[in-house]
């Protein structure tokens, strides 16, 4: 995880797989965008992860935060660039090509359940099937 994505989830730090409303993986997302970073139709050679991370970061975040379409939250979305931009050397305009990219990313990337989720599931699923059955007449179980 860049610095940048470090700094912004420092509260989190106990957390090792953060998650957004269970949609995001941040260290996922940070670190495809850290491999393909430099792929993408918008790149500049003369800028490095560390300029481009802050605006992926603030992409897939507010995918997770704000929802809907990309057009509708771009307001807040450039203000939490400017918050976070730090030493970044993208201009806004550039910045929104990569948020959008990160954005699209997150929607397109739904996060599995762990396998503690499913066990959740599971185990509800036969404590209700248990009492169900306790339910039924004796001739309905034989």
């Amino acid at each position: 995880m860049t610095a940048i994505a470090q700094d912004f989830w420092q509260e989190q730090e106990d957390d090792p797989e953060v998650r957004i409303d269970g949609r995001v993986r941040p260290d996922v997302e940070d670190a495809y965008w850290q491999s393909v970073y430099w792929a993408q139709p918008y790149f500049r050679h003369t800028l490095s992860y560390e300029d481009y991370a802050p605006a992926f970061c603030v992409g897939y975040i507010g995918c997770a935060q704000y929802g809907g379409r990309f057009e509708d939250a771009e307001k807040s979305l450039c203000a939490n660039w400017f918050r976070i931009k730090g030493d970044s050397r993208l201009e806004l305009d550039e910045a929104l090509l990569a948020m959008r990219a990160a954005w699209q990313h997150a929607e397109q990337a739904p996060v599995q359940r762990e396998e503690e989720e499913l066990e959740m599931v599971d185990a509800s699923y036969a404590a209700q099937a248990r009492a169900q059955s306790a339910r039924q007449p004796a001739y309905a179980a034989a």
